[in-house]
């Protein structure tokens, strides 16, 4: 397995450089899987790695990502006090067949990226807008040094 970083596109795509692969990996690729059907090569089904910018305010982590082309209810955001999911699928609508194609980079289908976040944060006062392709994801900070003081009342 190589240690060389991705470029961008292979991250958005799941595909590898094709002189990147040493032969024993180019093997095992090209091994037949023992299931029902042995005569099929079988296929990694990997979903794309979104890019991410993540920054934080003082009161926030904000992350924002690239999803042109995404319907929002084909976006699935899961947040949790220490990480967030987001996951989608971006659906190609064009019925063109491939010998008319001259290029063909444009990426289509499922993609996901989970983050783990350098603060704890409040999911349900989280909020995601998207304005022109770009999700923009505000969690805000969990105040750990606010204090709240509670009256105790006789019943």
């Amino acid at each position: 397995m190589h240690n060389k970083k991705r470029s961008f596109f292979e991250r958005l795509t799941g595909s590898m450089k094709a002189g990147d692969d040493s032969e024993e990996e180019i093997k095992k690729i090209s091994v037949r899987s023992e299931g029902k059907d042995n005569n099929w090569i079988e296929e990694e089904s990997e979903e794309a790695e979104l890019t991410v910018d993540v920054y934080q305010t003082p009161t926030e982590i904000i992350v924002q990502t690239m999803v042109a082309g995404v319907k929002p209810e084909d976006l699935e955001l899961t947040i949790a006090r220490d990480m967030i999911t987001i996951r989608g699928k971006r659906e190609e609508s064009r019925t063109v067949s491939e010998e008319n194609f001259f290029t063909k980079e444009l990426y289509w289908g499922s993609f996901s990226r989970t983050i783990l976040l350098p603060a704890e944060v409040d999911p349900e006062e989280s909020e995601a807008l998207e304005k022109h392709g770009l999700l923009t994801v505000k969690l805000p900070k969990i105040d750990k040094e606010k204090k709240t003081s509670v009256k105790v009342k006789s019943i």
